[in-house]
């Protein structure tokens, strides 16, 4: 590894072939020494999953040229452990991980779900400043161009100042519009979920399937939250955490709980 350049760990969730995460190769290759370790195949919607019961293969690829990369069977938070103890267990450690770019939005509650973000998250847990970054566009001909810009002032304002410990960015860019992008919003998670209902199906065999479906509900009135800026043409960046501790309920449950502890 080459000690005059920052060395980025690039991952996602859709995939070592994606669109998305070409992209962000591209602006990282710019940036610093890149190496990629991401899934073999889409793993959207595995959230913070992990393999622990079955066998994790790791294989080289050339698909991004000269630049070091391997496809991996697992979780988007299993390339991240494999690339930091396996991949780069004899020499330096990463200086920033970024995960993405994420055909899709990552907004909201859909951040829990997100492997963009639980790879992110994984990075954060082991101290290294990290960053998922998402598209909140699912169209299939969707156009990242307009991300650009962005992905890179954010990944070098965060290799020159870092983050707080155990602090992870969720990054969200608006689809491509006729106006430009008005700028960053650092902001909070909006309140808001999906509503699912199961749709009740049959195979040609006539073995009974389902099919979740459902639409996505903001109860959100605020202006300072990642919905309110995407629907608003800014680009959102909400910083997480792994600490899901509810700290506020604390002494809440000392107080009803007095009888009981």
């Amino acid at each position: 590894m080459k000690q005059g350049k920052p060395l980025i760990l690039v991952t996602n969730d859709d995939g070592i072939t994606s669109r998305g995460i070409r992209t962000l190769v591209n602006i990282m290759k710019d940036i610093g020494e890149v190496i990629v370790v991401a899934p073999d195949s889409p793993q959207s919607g595995m959230g913070h999953a992990i393999t622990v019961g079955d066998t994790l293969r790791l294989e080289p690829t050339s698909i991004f040229g000269d630049i070091k990369a391997f496809e991996c069977s697992g979780t988007p938070a299993d390339c991240v452990k494999m690339a930091r103890h396996y991949v780069l267990k004899d020499l330096r450690q990463p200086d920033l991980v970024v995960s993405g770019i994420n055909h899709g939005s990552n907004t909201s509650i859909s951040v829990l779900y997100s492997g963009t973000m639980s790879a992110a998250i994984e990075a954060a847990i082991e101290s290294v400043p990290a960053i998922g970054f998402s598209l909140c566009d699912f169209s299939i001909d969707a156009d990242f161009g307009h991300t650009t810009e962005y992905v890179r002032k954010i990944a070098l304002k965060v290799l020159e100042g870092g983050l707080p410990d155990g602090v992870a960015l969720n990054v969200n860019f608006p689809p491509k519009r006729n106006e430009s992008l008005r700028g960053i919003r650092v902001c909070r998670q909006a309140n808001a979920r999906w509503m699912e209902n199961f749709d009740e199906r049959y195979d040609p065999n006539g073995r009974r399937y389902f099919w979740m479906a459902g639409n996505f509900v903001n109860f959100d009135k605020g202006e300072d939250n990642d919905e309110w800026a995407i629907a608003n043409n800014f680009v959102s960046v909400v910083p997480c955490q792994f600490d899901l501790t509810a700290h506020h309920a604390i002494r809440t449950l000392n107080d009803d709980w007095s009888g009981l502890l």
